[in-house]
């Protein structure tokens, strides 16, 4: 990819280790506890873990200025959608019968209706195009309703005041060679900003697909998809913004089979509701929360190799595996790690597990609130040194470890 996220370059770390026994002390009126059992071969402890995840700390790489601005350029281009194909003024705007091909950089102000048809990105690499959405309302039978074929990066920005609405009619026939299977489509970086509202419609595929990145900075969204609401290659990340997403598979998905250091989530802060069929937030390699309001409903609430809770008020419903942390890259140990805000995990009756860690937990402050058969199963080591645990309840005092759930079998 030609776009870089010096955050998300990490080291892999192997290491062997064989942990055995019990230490138990008193530290600061809270119980630091190191648990007994086997570690697996590659973990690590828990110096190790949060050094490692700490690599992926700096949010100011996430979001630039133009990601957070709703702003227009100077420089604007009118597009009116006629229903079966547009009119502009712009040399950079082609239309061919219900098409609209945006051709190079700039800022670009839609409204109306495009019936069965798609507005395409074609631009230079180096071009950064901005698509202002006021009153859009864009269907395709069989295609992307907004494609992103080439730039260096697009910003799609709701108007303030506007509704807008884009969808796909069950398939997808493809046009080139990239496997378009997604009401809204890129190749390259993708940002969502502004105060409007979105509505996507995917009765087939995805909602949003991005191959680099997706940053979400303001608006809301309403997202409905027979497969993954949101899903991304690189990097997954929200700093405002309402999000709805509901879903046959993930609602947030990232992943990345050529780079194990990518395939991230990050939510700085935004109102997230999820209710999907598999798992609810997905990260291959890091998810990170360090703010916001999430609600979710699903099979698996939290899912990655890495999980980090800092800050946010969570509430999951699952009925699998409310927190999961599988070995799905090699760029980290699989670890639970929670440092703050409230996490309320309500689980299903049966085979299932409040937080299940193939690898280390490591609990240092916030609430963490669980209802379930079986709250905590790792493999690893367990650190507690802070924060509340709520079992079933009643307050603990260590955290338990009853390895009976059913994450075992999504490793």
């Amino acid at each position: 990819m030609k776009k870089k996220i010096a955050a998300f370059l990490i080291s892999m770390l192997c290491v062997a280790s064989v942990f055995t026994g019990c230490a138990v002390q008193q530290a600061g009126g809270k119980q630091t506890q190191t648990t007994s059992g086997t570690a697996a071969a590659g973990e690590t402890t828990r110096e190790t873990a949060t050094q490692q995840a700490a690599e992926t700390d700096g949010q100011s790489d996430l979001f630039t200025d133009r990601d957070l601005s709703a702003a227009y350029d100077e420089e604007t281009y009118t597009v009116e959608l006629t229903g079966t194909g547009a009119k502009s003024a712009s040399e950079k705007v082609s239309v061919s019968g219900s098409d609209v091909t945006i051709t190079g950089a700039g800022t670009f102000l839609l409204s109306g209706a495009l019936a069965n048809g798609t507005i395409l990105v074609d631009a230079d690499e180096q071009d950064k195009v901005q698509l202002v959405l006021s009153g859009v309302t864009v269907s395709s039978a069989d295609y992307a309703a907004i494609y992103v074929k080439q730039a260096d990066k697009v910003f799609i920005t709701l108007a303030d005041g506007t509704e807008n609405a884009l969808s796909n009619g069950g398939s997808y026939t493809q046009r080139d060679d990239n496997n378009v299977d997604a009401v809204v489509f890129s190749k390259d970086d993708l940002t969502f900003n502004g105060t409007g509202t979105l509505t996507i419609n995917a009765s087939a595929g995805h909602g949003i697909v991005g191959k680099d990145d997706v940053k979400i900075a303001g608006g809301a969204y309403t997202v409905t998809a027979a497969a993954h609401a949101i899903r991304a290659n690189d990097l997954i990340a929200v700093a405002a913004g309402t999000l709805s997403l509901q879903a046959g598979e993930d609602g947030l998905h990232a992943e990345n089979s050529e780079d194990e250091t990518r395939g991230n989530i990050r939510i700085l802060d935004g109102e997230i509701t999820v209710r999907c069929g598999d798992d609810a937030i997905h990260a291959n390699t890091l998810l990170q929360i360090d703010g916001g309001n999430i609600d979710l409903a699903a099979a698996e609430g939290l899912e990655g190799t890495y999980i980090r809770i800092n800050a946010g008020s969570i509430f999951i419903s699952a009925s699998d595996d409310g927190i999961n942390a599988g070995r799905k890259s090699s760029a980290y140990v699989p670890t639970v790690e929670i440092n703050g805000g409230e996490v309320t995990i309500v689980m299903g009756a049966g085979d299932t597990d409040g937080v299940d860690s193939n690898g280390n937990l490591i609990i240092t402050g916030g609430t963490i609130d669980v209802t379930a058969n079986s709250s905590f199963d790792y493999d690893g080591t367990a650190d507690y040194s802070g924060g509340v645990i709520i079992v079933n309840g009643k307050e603990a005092t260590s955290i338990p470890n009853q390895m009976m759930g059913g994450g075992k079998g999504r490793p």
